[in-house]
């Protein structure tokens, strides 16, 4: 290798230094974006020299066009890099050069870049939960007006379901007239948020069709078709996970811990965490809380339950959702069905609940 080369990306352009090797000469290149801009620029490199890319907002692209250059991109994780080069003041100079320094050093944090037809096909389950929460929100919203006129549906488990939708228009006639009006603009964009979940659910099924992974997956108490696609997308190849609670920590079902002397406190789960496998853990550790009464000895009910009695709800489903992601990491490296603690493994695929 005969040097080091670091990119800053920003929104419309790239900062990149050039580092040479052995006389540690500098050059500085800005690059305005565009489709093969940094192709060009890396024309002039060496095939297979590194280069550090930091896990931007737009690094496919980026990432993309260096491999077509036939050079090796380096996935950096921004945050643990800026604590690592320890700047007090921050330029993109020094950001760039700073990811140098870490190369030559070889503590470099860098993460796994996933192959690109994975990117393209984890966009489908991103989008379906930008849509549901979108769907969660218009809900809130026709209910809270129903309620400020005490018209809300009470008598439905679900407000917005079959039985319930016809009770739930009658009603939001009965409200004034601009209230009425926003609150039908939400109904049809309520149906139409629907239909295009709907939509993206049967797309998954005709290009994410059960894997062997996903059936192994099902196998986990609170895992269904839908939590089954996007854990396996999102995980991508454990391989670079050791063990279970990297795996855990990885997913964001893990507490921070300030432990000093005889003291320790957890605290909240770490930020710079895969969001997506956070939420799809949270999910299935919901559906373990709310269907423990129907499936009281299974262990994931129990630990439930043990954990809400002297902890509350919310840390009994982050302890749920941990055991989750441990047991899908040792589900999918050892190639078997989940197998509770202490347990038996049943034979067969059970349905979930």
């Amino acid at each position: 290798m005969k040097e080091y080369i670091a990119f800053d990306c920003h929104k419309h352009y790239t900062l990149m230094e050039r580092e040479d090797v052995a006389t540690r000469r500098q050059r500085l290149c800005r690059i305005e974006h565009g489709r093969g801009a940094i192709r060009r620029a890396l024309r002039e490199c060496a095939p297979g020299t590194p280069v550090a890319v930091e896990a931007t907002g737009n690094w496919y692209w980026i990432v993309d066009e260096i491999e077509q250059a036939g050079l090796v991109p380096l996935l950096v994780n921004p945050r643990k890099a800026k604590l690592m080069m320890g700047c007090i003041n921050k330029t993109d100079k020094l950001d760039v050069h700073g990811l140098n320094v870490l190369q030559r050093n070889g503590t470099l944090p860098t993460v796994w870049i996933p192959p690109g037809h994975l990117r393209d096909l984890r966009e489908l389950t991103r989008t379906r939960m930008v849509l549901t929460a979108h769907r969660t929100r218009m809900k809130n919203r026709i209910l809270a007006t129903l309620t400020k006129y005490a018209l809300n549906p009470t008598e439905f488990s679900d407000a917005f379901g079959r039985k319930a939708r016809p009770v739930l228009e009658a009603r939001a006639a009965e409200l004034p007239p601009e209230s009425q009006r926003v609150t039908r603009l939400l109904l049809l964009q309520l149906d139409f948020t629907q239909s295009q979940i709907e939509e993206l659910e049967a797309r998954l099924r005709e290009l994410v069709a059960l894997t062997p992974d996903m059936q192994l997956l099902m196998t986990i108490p609170g895992i269904g078709v839908i939590l089954a696609t996007v854990i396996v997308l999102e995980a991508g190849d454990l391989a670079r996970f050791p063990d279970g609670p990297h795996f855990a920590a990885y997913a964001g079902s893990v507490p921070r811990v300030h432990a000093s002397g005889d003291k320790v406190r957890f605290g909240r789960t770490r930020p710079d965490v895969n969001r997506y496998l956070k939420w799809a853990f949270a999910e299935a550790g919901n559906s373990v809380a709310l269907n423990h009464k129907r499936c009281p000895d299974r262990h994931v009910s129990r630990l439930y339950l043990r954990m809400k009695e002297h902890r509350g709800h919310p840390k009994a489903i982050g302890a749920v959702a941990r055991h989750l992601a441990e047991a899908t990491f040792h589900v999918l490296t050892r190639n078997q069905e989940y197998r509770a603690p202490n347990t038996k493994a049943k034979s067969g695929r059970t349905r979930k609940a």
